[in-house]
């Protein structure tokens, strides 16, 4: 799989109709923002029958929903999320699966399995545990499974492009010495950081092509990100 992103989308977007042999298929990886939701607000502006349109006014945390971190998030360089190139926000990328994994474990190396020996510059990396069925409790936050700092410098050491979790955080968002050394290590090492993924169970290739699109805030430590996989019948199945 070619590690520009143009040349991927230009070998499956269109390469073939929904049902057909060779068909790309687009799965949406994002939580849909709702009122209620830590750090969203969505409150009505005007409404059609008053105003002749309907709007709302969003109240939007930088790190609410499925979301990506840019590298001011914990002082991790001078990067901010309207600096990051889209280039960054896409490309290949391989799907770990570690359904049923223990609340608080730490994700290391050997978890990646035969993935860590195919992996290559510029491939992103998404990790599938499962957790996003608990996104509406408060385990999601704060009995998330981490990643453990081999695998974060492990990360860096390999040139990933991107890091994608299903919790909220990489890291346990209760220690906080845990929280600012992973973050650090992957976003000062270039790796970018999305979290809060869904539906990943969705994915029925092994290697896809994934994209988290961030809003362009100016000067941003993060934002909300439309996340989404794209599968080509040209790629195998695990």
């Amino acid at each position: 799989m070619s590690e520009d992103p143009r040349d991927f989308l230009a070998s499956v977007i269109g390469s073939g109709q929904p049902g057909q042999q060779g068909a790309s298929r687009i799965i949406d990886l994002t939580l849909t923002l709702r009122s209620g939701m830590r750090g969203v607000e969505c409150e009505p502006k005007v409404n059609f029958k008053e105003h002749g349109w309907n709007a709302q006014t969003l109240h939007l945390y930088s790190h609410c929903g499925t979301h990506m971190d840019a590298s001011t998030h914990v002082d991790a360089g001078n990067q901010t999320i309207d600096e990051v190139p889209l280039a960054q926000c896409m490309g290949p990328a391989w799907l770990v699966k570690l359904d049923g994994i223990a609340p608080r474990k730490l994700i290391t190396v050997a978890d990646l399995g035969g993935i860590a020996a195919r992996f290559s510059p510029a491939d992103s990396l998404i990790i599938r545990t499962g957790w996003s069925a608990f996104a509406d409790e408060e385990k999601w936050r704060d009995e998330l499974p981490r990643v453990s700092l081999e695998l974060a410098r492990w990360c860096v050491d390999h040139r990933m492009k991107i890091l994608g979790v299903e919790p909220s955080s990489v890291a346990d968002v209760n220690n906080l010495p845990e929280l600012i050394q992973i973050h650090r290590t992957l976003l000062s090492g270039g790796v970018s950081i999305v979290e809060g993924l869904t539906n990943l169970d969705a994915i029925l290739q092994e290697k896809f092509f994934f994209a988290a699109l961030p809003l362009k805030p100016l000067r941003g430590d993060g934002s909300p990100v439309r996340a989404f996989a794209i599968e080509s019948g040209q790629l195998t199945t695990p």
